[in-house]
């Protein structure tokens, strides 16, 4: 398991970096680590940008499934199911990129939102 706190986001690509690494040690395809660090890097940029808030990060590779959890200090609430947004919207896309490339696998514990992958 790889765990780290991002304060900032110059700091969050030098730890998804190492979670990257982790996941290509163990022999996970190129697709599933890029997907993991997309989904890693929207999560971790929207609790820094919406909570205004320190954000933690624990991924692990537990067989055929990425499992990564981001989570803030506080419950970050609601989280709407992700629809396509419009193409000039401000806001929405990421959401609705961890979904489809999650096939759904998002959940919401209070302030920790867990994200599941499948390695290809």
């Amino acid at each position: 398991m790889i765990s780290f706190k991002v304060d900032d986001l110059k700091e969050m690509n030098a730890f998804l970096k190492i979670f990257s690494d982790y996941l290509e040690s163990e022999n996970v395809d190129e697709d599933s680590v890029f997907d993991s660090r997309l989904v890693s890097c929207e999560l971790i940029s929207n609790v820094l940008k919406h909570c205004g808030q320190s954000a933690y990060f624990d991924g692990v590779l537990t067989g055929e499934e990425i499992i990564i959890n981001v989570f803030g200090d506080r419950p970050v609430g609601a989280i709407p199911k992700p629809t396509l947004p419009e193409a000039l919207a401000e806001s929405g896309r990421g959401l609705y990129i961890i979904n489809e490339v999650s096939g759904g696998n998002i959940r919401v514990h209070g302030n920790k939102i867990t994200v599941i992958l499948k390695r290809k």
